[in-house]
């Protein structure tokens, strides 16, 4: 009966059946999108805290090498995080990149003295990849942006000899991160 009813609707007022269906996708469409939004931004959330977790973390460890030792063991997305955490609560401003991956190779921004610097982060357990570093300047080059590559590995000589090559390149790691991430003034590594 219910069928019959809906059927005669649907022939006597076909123009507002399709205008209704459209309708309804097009909602259908928006809630989609809304719930990935909502899970990027509980993402975002996250790795945000788990960032503040790991910082407490590293101040209870006894030594520098269990500090680097205990970063190249956490999420590239928490040390992405966590950089930009350490520059926050040095009071500059931070711009976040709206998802994790596929940024390009651009992890976020720090404005530093009214200049944005471009960030790239990496979790190594070796040496820097001297094409990690090399792309990295081609996009500071790209942007007409000076930037900052941070890693938790060596630094090798080949990476040495792109940074000593660039004018616009600043490479951390090691002591200086640790520094940084302690609570020192970034602006003194530029």
């Amino acid at each position: 009966m219910i069928a019959q009813n809906l059927n005669g609707l649907l022939m006597a007022y076909p123009l507002q059946a399709v205008m209704l269906v459209i309708l309804f996708l097009v909602v259908m469409a928006f809630l989609n999108l809304r719930r990935r939004e909502k899970a990027s931004t509980r993402r975002h959330r996250r790795y945000r805290a788990t960032a503040g977790r790991v910082m407490d973390k590293l101040t209870s460890l006894p030594g520098d090498a269990q500090r680097l030792t205990y970063l190249r063991k956490i999420s590239p997305y928490v040390f992405e995080e966590l950089l930009l955490f350490a520059f926050e609560r040095q009071g500059l401003t931070v711009v976040r990149n709206d998802s994790y991956s596929g940024d390009g190779g651009l992890d976020g921004q720090v404005i530093i003295d009214r200049e944005y610097w471009l960030i790239q982060a990496k979790r190594y357990s070796r040496a820097v990849s001297p094409g990690h570093v090399e792309d990295f300047d081609r996009l500071l080059l790209q942007y007409s942006r000076r930037g900052l590559f941070i890693h938790t590995g060596r630094t090798g000589k080949m990476s040495r000899t792109i940074l000593t090559a660039s004018p616009r390149l600043r490479i951390i790691s090691g002591q200086r991160l640790l520094a940084i991430l302690a609570g020192q003034d970034v602006r003194q590594y530029l």
